[in-house]
């Protein structure tokens, strides 16, 4: 006897939800990562800022060291250079700052907008999912032996609706306590494709 994914609505549902869960999972990664590179174009003016500071910083200083090479006022020339150069590294290093901001902004906002569809995947639907293999698999296993699809067959009499009952047979829980094969096995069937699982033989 093999077992076999069987596609009963249990199953077209359940893979149904799993294709939704990987869409809703892969749309949330695209927007978190959409979000992080719009916000990460915030550090274009830091950019500009430091390369501009830092380009004026090193004009200044070889400025400053041609300027000190005069005689006699060299050292007094140099020190407003100096200074200047000073100021351009300060601006190069704010704009440095500014780029570390917005790369820790960024990347706070996708982990945010992260945290709430993924949660929902992980604390939601795979514990269900899990639950639902589970199931799944002891079934199966009971219905590879002839006691486990009497199980199947009187969870079958207790959560199957009576007409799918009925269908089976006109006094079913009669040919079932008889222990009549053909019904037992029907209802054991009845309770796999509930479960989304089915033996063929």
């Amino acid at each position: 006897m093999k077992i076999y994914a069987d596609r009963s609505p249990v199953a077209v549902r359940q893979l149904l939800t799993d294709l939704l869960v990987v869409a809703w999972v892969y749309v949330s990664i695209r927007g978190a990562l959409w979000l992080h590179d719009l916000v990460e174009k915030l550090a274009v003016p830091g950019q500009k800022l430091e390369g501009a500071g830092g380009g004026l910083a090193d004009n200044l200083a070889d400025a400053g060291g041609k300027v000190g090479r005069v005689p006699l006022v060299g050292d007094e020339l140099t020190a407003p250079f100096e200074r200047a150069a000073g100021a351009a590294r300060a601006m190069a290093e704010a704009g440095r700052d500014q780029q570390e901001l917005v790369d820790q902004l960024a990347l706070a906002l996708a982990v945010a907008v992260l945290v709430f569809p993924l949660g929902l995947v992980v604390f939601g639907w795979l514990p269900l999912r899990l639950r639902w293999m589970r199931r799944a698999a002891s079934a199966a296993a009971l219905a590879a032996v002839p006691a486990g699809r009497d199980l199947l067959a009187l969870r079958a009499l207790t959560n199957q609706p009576v007409r799918r009952l009925t269908r089976v047979s006109p006094d079913v829980a009669q040919a079932w306590r008889r222990g009549d094969d053909a019904t037992v096995n029907a209802l054991a069937e009845l309770e796999l494709r509930r479960l989304g699982v089915r033996t063929r033989r």
